[in-house]
């Protein structure tokens, strides 16, 4: 998989829980924004340093807590920011929210791959077609020798096997399958 597209997953997975970290941390809308982006940039011109095994969001966190502090160190405003004990804080606890099974990107696509593995064979083969050749509904009927309307049902049924395995797996509460 291209580093790209290794950062636009990982980058979806953590967006969320680096603004709500930055929300916190600087109390500013416009400089949340800001650092938001510079983290985002940096991130991604030191992609090629981050270890894989490890999980990302900490990661993540560690180049925006960087970038607070220098904002910190722009402002001679302490009562704006907070201090670097809680900027620690706040990655502790964003942390223990991630280390949740799952986290390592690594991990996901474990579990996903058993949870295929698992499935009754045209369950799989429907998720296959569907996802590793991308063929669509009229395409996969053809190929399967049936109708439309019985292929979208193998591959809602093979979704929703999956979202109950991955539940069960990661230990991700409930997730919403669409159809």
């Amino acid at each position: 998989m291209e580093s790209h597209d290794v950062f636009e997953i990982l980058f979806r997975e953590h967006a969320t829980m680096l603004s709500v970290y930055l929300r916190a941390a600087v109390r500013d809308p416009a400089a949340e924004d800001e650092i938001f982006q510079q983290s985002m940039i940096t991130a991604w011109k030191t992609l090629d340093r981050f270890d894989r095994s490890r999980p990302f969001g900490p990661w993540l966190r560690g180049i925006a807590a960087h970038h607070v502090m220098a904002w910190r160190r722009t402002r001679r405003r302490d009562h704006a920011a907070l201090e670097a004990e809680m900027l620690d804080r706040l990655a502790s606890v964003a942390a223990a929210i991630e280390a949740r099974p799952g986290d390592v990107l690594d991990d996901r696509l474990t579990a996903l791959s058993a949870c295929i593995e698992q499935l009754p064979a045209e369950g799989r083969e429907a998720i296959w077609l569907r996802y590793s050749h991308d063929l669509d509904g009229e395409a996969m009927a053809n190929r399967l020798a049936i109708s439309v309307e019985a292929v979208k049902k193998r591959v809602q049924r093979a979704r929703a096997k999956l979202a109950d395995c991955l539940t069960r797996t990661l230990g991700l509460g409930t997730l919403e399958v669409i159809p």
